[in-house]
């Protein structure tokens, strides 16, 4: 049970003790309650309680009230915890058992309201539904055909997502008591390399265990090429997948060799986010070179005090392989070029000798050493640090910049224990020697696996059809979610116009600035993204010399790019 079900059973309870309160006599435990729910609430939400903040709101005498937090501080329900380097003042938090009781009786209300709305049977356990408040709660009913095929065929639609933020969310509408399309246990959630693996392994089986799989979009070439996915075409040309929509860089994220194989289920842009008060305070403007950052950064950076410069994502694996790649591109430099010239654009038919690594290079000693500078004011595990460990220290407010991607980006507005709404600046890829401010894209495409069987191919389209419908994305925009592949999603006013990232990406767009070259989809892509991780990594960690690091990795690449094309 998450933290947003909590809130939502608390805000049920509140509307529904209301009444009672106003047509009976306070019951003894009403002062209890009022206690539980707002330091529950407080707590999920990251908001600080005092003594005399609790005292106010329990409905009772002041005097009688701090007699009654007295006794649960005492009895450890409540805890009293010291705030500031003083410590003479304290802020009150609630207690493991207050927490642990409160959970219970969480779930339990859940349970009951379930069963009395008649949406589930009283065997099943209350973790296969979502007891509604999803950020997805307006999202567009199915359409009456999904919902009648399923009912007919009496089939689970099967799902292999990613974990974020956003399946998550698309999830809980599924599985959301009012819609009751689904069981959690008709969604597999997995982290990126575990997806990676569990994409391979369910192509090893006779049948798929799943209907709809998402694919990190650098990865299609390689499963196109393997044949492990369905071909889209005949979807796309009797009308259920609607293609024309879409941006055309996010279009040409679904194909291969002129053959599309996924549809975009949402786009995130690589981006800078930079602290609009930080920077405002000091009267700075905010940085659009690699030379930029660094200086803005030092200006903020106060390790002894927990406040950095900048945080990136360093940890070994895709992360610390994705940011040289992104460094690479603000360089001008993709990661593989035809050795004719002909760039990134035509590498899906390029023959093994005509494509050639640009990893060892000057845009990728540039690359490296931004990244080394960078290391002078991040946090100093930063080599250890991925995306939610550095989104958590930018939404405390404890970095000034984060190079991060919009997806995780939209937290900082939208997340209920962010001190940084509204305080944070958006900005292009600041460039470096030789390069431009282009953004690289990254997202996910939904497909079908090549071995589910046929008679499950209809439902599954269906789903995918919905789940990428512009009714749908234009629901997601406007709940929080910067998805915007579709024109008409990033023209919807609405959309627009509360969201800043979705402007922003909009306006990136309309400049040209969106490119998918940094993270080619070609079928060495995840072998590539290994060798660069595993030295660019030993190079920051100073195991090698920077100039080793770069010649041992574009030796390895261009061994792997010799190679004929999976099969």
């Amino acid at each position: 049970m998450n933290e947003y079900e909590i809130l939502r059973v608390i805000e049920f309870v509140e509307q529904t003790r209301t009444p009672f309160r106003q047509t009976m006599p306070v019951c003894d435990d009403e002062p209890v309650w009022n206690i539980t729910a707002f330091l529950m609430k407080s707590e999920i939400r990251g908001q600080m309680v005092t003594i005399s903040m609790l005292a106010q709101v329990t409905g009772i005498p002041y005097a009688t009230s701090m007699r009654l937090i007295g006794r649960l501080v005492d009895s450890g329900f409540i805890l009293r915890m010291p705030r500031g380097r003083a410590g003479k003042s304290h802020s009150l938090h609630p207690g493991e058992d207050m927490r642990r009781a409160f959970l219970v009786y969480a779930r339990s209300m859940k349970s009951l309201i379930a069963r009395t709305m008649g949406l589930r049977g009283t065997g099943e356990d209350e973790e296969q539904y979502y007891f509604g408040g999803t950020p997805l709660a307006s999202q567009p009913q199915p359409p009456p055909r999904l919902v009648e095929h399923r009912a007919k065929a009496e089939l689970d639609i099967r799902f292999l997502l990613n974990d974020d933020n956003y399946f998550s969310a698309m999830r809980n509408m599924w599985v959301d008591l009012r819609s009751n399309l689904a069981a959690s246990r008709d969604f597999s959630l997995r982290r990126l390399p575990d997806l990676y693996r569990e994409i391979l392994a369910n192509a090893e089986r006779p049948v798929s265990k799943y209907d709809v799989v998402t694919l990190n979009m650098p990865w299609l070439g390689e499963l196109a090429s393997k044949k492990l996915l369905r071909p889209l075409n005949p979807l796309v040309d009797s009308g259920m997948l609607d293609l024309t929509d879409f941006h055309p860089v996010i279009q040409s994220t679904a194909d291969w060799c002129g053959t599309t194989f996924g549809m975009p289920i949402y786009c995130t842009i690589g981006i800078l986010a930079a602290r609009k008060d930080l920077f405002e305070e000091r009267n700075l403007a905010f940085p659009r070179t690699f030379d930029e950052v660094i200086d803005s950064g030092r200006r903020f950076h106060q390790p002894d005090q927990g406040r950095f410069g900048v945080v990136f994502d360093g940890a070994r694996g895709m992360p610390i392989a994705s940011t040289f790649l992104f460094f690479l591109g603000a360089c001008g430099t993709a990661p593989v070029a035809a050795r004719s010239g002909g760039g990134a654009v035509a590498l899906s038919r390029l023959a093994p000798d005509e494509a050639v690594q640009m990893i060892d290079s000057e845009a990728g000693a540039a690359a490296l050493e931004h990244m080394r500078r960078l290391l002078e004011i991040a946090p100093p595990d930063a080599l250890d640090l991925a995306w939610d460990q550095n989104l958590a220290l930018f939404l405390s407010g404890r970095a000034s910049m984060a190079y991060c991607w919009t997806m995780r980006a939209a937290r900082m507005e939208y997340d209920v224990q962010s001190t940084v709404k509204r305080k944070v600046e958006y900005l292009p890829q600041p460039a470096g020697p030789g390069g431009g401010r282009a953004s690289p894209i990254g997202g996910f495409l939904l497909a079908i696996p090549a071995n589910l069987p046929p008679e499950r191919v209809e439902i599954a389209s269906e789903a995918i059809a919905w789940m990428t419908s512009k009714k749908a994305m234009h629901a997601h925009v406007r709940n929080g979610f910067p998805v915007a592949p579709r024109f008409s999603t990033s023209a919807d006013p609405e959309a627009s116009a509360g969201s800043p990232i979705v402007r922003f990406v909009d306006g990136l767009a309309r400049r040209q600035l969106l490119t998918t070259w940094q993270r080619p989809n070609i079928p060495h892509y995840t072998r590539m993204e290994a060798v660069i991780s595993r030295e660019i990594h030993a190079a920051l960690r100073k195991d090698k010399p920077a100039s080793m690091a770069l010649s041992d990795a574009g030796a390895a690449i261009n061994e792997i790019l010799r190679e004929p094309a999976p099969r």
